[in-house]
Order: structure tokens, then C-alpha cells, then sequence
């Protein structure tokens, strides 16, 4: 007797169920995220700086690398918020006009401080304002579970790449034993937090970050992203995971025959 073939790995819409502390409705979401993070811009480099101890730039630079972002190459940055893989795409393209972020929060843009080269858009990932094939790499860092609908967003990466393009979307993703899940939702939800209310300027500071650990904590599976991502028609989709919870999702647009 032969075993049956596993079930498919369903492919994610929204990334997370609707979080009822902070909205009533997932169609409230979109308006509270452009809220919290335009209340909360001027803090958001300090408190992503402390979060991850001044390592955030040299992961960021070594994550574009192993997605194959190269000299010459023309960038997008989805979510690109204060500009923080953005600055990182900057240097390893050797030209900050070649790339462009896109973020629906007017107030992250302007509280970054990235090379006037740089083209700012204020956009969405569910409906890209830009021609197709368009881009040679397409990155993301961290917006991943602020988008309404992954399937839409992910068929609009692979609209806008240029055949051979590659994409990469960086994310933190929950710890595979219950120590490392409790270490990290200790830290991420309970210290953090806390700090804030030391270092911040902004009275919704603290609630953000509070905010940011529970969609991780209700975030779809990466098996499911990957899913997801091969579904949208890219190929070669992988993760590649360090230090068992920062997420590298990677994939390539295929090229035509």
C-alpha cells in the first residue's frame, strides 16, 4: 500500500486573522496602520535600532547579498518605511537613483533619511503604480503581515520584476521550540515595549511595538508564504532562516522562453 499524498500547503489572502485589540474589522486595518505608523515615524529608527542591539544594517546588507541584489541592478523596496533596507540596497547598487520605495505611510518616508536620488511613492503593495517588467530586484523588509492580501501583493511582484528578476522579503517569524517562542515574545512584546516608554517621543510608541510582536505571534506559517509565493507564478521560491527567526523569503521571476 502506498502512502497518500500529503495535502496541498494552502496559499494565505490576508496574513493574519483581524487583531480586535487595535480594530474592529480587517477593513479598518489599512487606515489604522497608516495611522499608527505616521504617529510613530520619528521614533521608529531608534526603538528598530535597539530592538536589534545596532545589527539591523550589516543583516539587512548580507540578506541582499545572499538574494543576489548587484551592482547596476534597478530596485524597488515595498514597504520601504525610513529607508533601512532601502539605504543598504542604495550602497550594493552603487547608485541610489536606481532605486524607489514604495509605502502607503507618507509620515515613515518622510521621517527617513535616504539620498535624495532615492524616488519616494506613496503606495500600496496590492496595486504597484509601475509598468510591468520593471525591475530587476524587488525587496521588502518587514511589511510582510501589514498587507491585506498576499496573493494580490505577491502576483504584483512578479507583474513588476523583469524576467530573471529576483525578489527577497525579509520578515521575523516565530521560533520552532516553545523556549525560543516564549525568549522572543518576552522580548519582543514585554521588554520592548517597555523601553519605549524611556526613549520615545511619541505616546503611541509603545503601542506599535506591542502591535508589531502580535502579528508576528498570528502571522501565516512560512510554509504557507512559500506557497503562496510559487502560486503568484515565481520560481525557485526558498527561506532561508537566520538565527531561527529571521525569515528570508527569495524567489526569481522565470524568464521567458
Amino acid at each position: 500500500m502506498t502512502n497518500p499524498a500529503p495535502a496541498p500547503v494552502p496559499v494565505v489572502h490576508a496574513p493574519h486573522r483581524p487583531l480586535t485589540d487595535y480594530y474592529e474589522t480587517e477593513q479598518d486595518r489599512r487606515a489604522y496602520l497608516r495611522k499608527i505608523f505616521d504617529d510613530t515615524a520619528p521614533d521608529y529608527d531608534r526603538i528598530e535600532s535597539m530592538l536589534a542591539w545596532g545589527t539591523g544594517s550589516k543583516y539587512r546588507h548580507d540578506a541582499l547579498v545572499r538574494a543576489g541584489l548587484k551592482p547596476g541592478m534597478k530596485v524597488l523596496d515595498v514597504g520601504v518605511g525610513t529607508g533601512l533596507v532601502a539605504a543598504q540596497a542604495c550602497v550594493l547598487t552603487g547608485d541610489p537613483a536606481l532605486v524607489t520605495g514604495l509605502d502607503p505611510s507618507a509620515g515613515m518616508m518622510a521621517a527617513g533619511k535616504l539620498p535624495k536620488a532615492v524616488a519616494m511613492v506613496e503606495g500600496r503593495a496590492e496595486a504597484l503604480p509601475f509598468p510591468d517588467n520593471h525591475f530587476d530586484f524587488l525587496c521588502m523588509g518587514y511589511a510582510l503581515r501589514h498587507i491585506s492580501d498576499l496573493s494580490v501583493a505577491f502576483a504584483e511582484f512578479e507583474r513588476v520584476l523583469k524576467p530573471g528578476g529576483r525578489l527577497c522579503v525579509l520578515e521575523i517569524t516565530q521560533a520552532r521550540g516553545p523556549f525560543g517562542r516564549w525568549l522572543l515574545k518576552t522580548y519582543m512584546r514585554g521588554v520592548i515595549p517597555l523601553l519605549t516608554r524611556f526613549v520615545s517621543s511619541q505616546k503611541k510608541t509603545t503601542t506599535m511595538w506591542r502591535y508589531y510582536w502580535d502579528t508576528i505571534e498570528a502571522c501565516a506559517p512560512p510554509e504557507q508564504v512559500v506557497a503562496t509565493l510559487e502560486a503568484a507564478g515565481l520560481a525557485q521560491v526558498d527561506r532561508h532562516v537566520e538565527l531561527g527567526i529571521f525569515s528570508e523569503y527569495r524567489a526569481v521571476k522565470a524568464s521567458r522562453a
